[in-house]
């Protein structure tokens, strides 16, 4: 049913408009009472559950930080039978991104091309819906991933990571410092080693008690990457998340000029897979310490990516792109395949 809908209805919208139509609709699903009828079929089984950053998560699968910028749809995700989700990226300043269009298809390449921004309404609203949404008896696990205010000159990053750190970190379940994000002017050179020890030591300092997790870009040498895994072994940080999108055009089937005609901005879904995974090996290789928690996100759609980035290594995995394309039932489906590749069985 919804491929057929995607194709007929869907892909023929603006993306960025379909995108809030979904999430219309996944807001009414988080509603109390209604997310508690659309778990009886979408709930992960108790043997998916997964042990990690101190946490118990329903499923190693959510959902990654793009989707839920303002911690709207949150509940109505876990409604879908996502493990966890994490918001963002948030902002001290509430800004309103780039200018329009920028979220373009690539259907044949089953990817997205974004140059968002960071549109967000800024921490102060993030942690107002938060505190709300972590009163509620059932929720998902809550991430929170920050980056800097686009008005903040990069020399002043620190504190405004600091501000955001401060509201948002006692209420996260984990907080996530975005440096990788190819939309914001000169945030992806804070992930070298030299300017982003003193960002991360304080936010560390400055998050207590709530783990942290530092977001680095598939783009990096490899050398760069095995570097920052270090560094965040070294400062004694909760984990990595491997990866963000990337500026590489490489290898894609989509006609030429239709990706000319998207412009600048990160590439998701499945062209990203094949280094996504290479990046995930780097970084266990170099922190190979299992209590270090390393969530695999790139190219993921089926349980079959999901299992394959578990067994290389991976402690959660995470999704988004392909949301678009596989619809509402997507979560549910990559759990059942989870337990039917795990009991060696066919999925329901």
């Amino acid at each position: 049913m919804y491929p057929f809908l995607f194709r007929t209805v869907l892909s023929r919208m603006d993306p960025e408009t379909a995108h809030h139509a979904a999430m219309a609709v996944i807001r009414f699903l988080g509603l109390p009472g209604v997310s508690t009828i659309a778990r009886r079929t979408t709930a992960p089984t108790p043997e998916l559950r997964t042990r990690a950053l101190g946490l118990e998560f329903e499923s190693p699968f959510g959902v990654a930080a793009g989707f839920d910028k303002n911690v709207h749809g949150a509940a109505g995700l876990h409604a879908l039978g996502f493990g966890h989700v994490e918001v963002g990226t948030v902002t001290a300043v509430p800004q309103p991104g780039n200018p329009r269009p920028r979220l373009f298809r690539l259907v044949p390449d089953r990817a997205v091309i974004n140059r968002m921004g960071f549109n967000n309404n800024g921490a102060e609203a993030a942690a107002l819906r938060l505190l709300r949404l972590r009163r509620r008896r059932s929720r998902p696990v809550l991430g929170v991933n920050i980056g800097k205010s686009r008005v903040v000159d990069v020399d002043a990053a620190t504190q405004d990571y600091l501000r955001s750190t401060r509201l948002l970190a006692p209420i996260a379940d984990y907080l996530v410092v975005n440096v990788s994000s190819p939309n914001t002017p000169g945030l992806r050179g804070l992930q070298a080693v030299e300017t982003l020890r003193p960002l991360l030591e304080s936010v560390r300092d400055a998050s207590g008690d709530t783990p942290l997790l530092v977001k680095i870009a598939p783009d990096l040498p490899d050398d760069e990457v095995t570097a920052v895994a270090g560094l965040a072994r070294d400062l004694g940080l909760a984990g990595l998340i491997a990866t963000n999108t990337t500026i590489s055009r490489e290898g894609l089937v989509t006609e030429e000029q239709v990706v000319a005609a998207a412009g600048d901005g990160g590439l998701s879904g499945g062209p990203l897979r094949r280094r996504a995974m290479e990046v995930l090996r780097l970084v266990r290789s170099a922190v190979p310490d299992p209590d270090f928690c390393v969530v695999s996100v790139g190219g993921i759609e089926t349980g079959d990516d999901v299992q394959e980035r578990l067994e290389a290594g991976a402690t959660l995995v995470q999704g988004y792109t392909a949301f678009l394309y596989r619809g509402p039932l997507w979560a549910r489906q990559v759990n059942r395949r989870l337990v039917a590749l795990r009991r060696g069985t066919r999925p329901a």
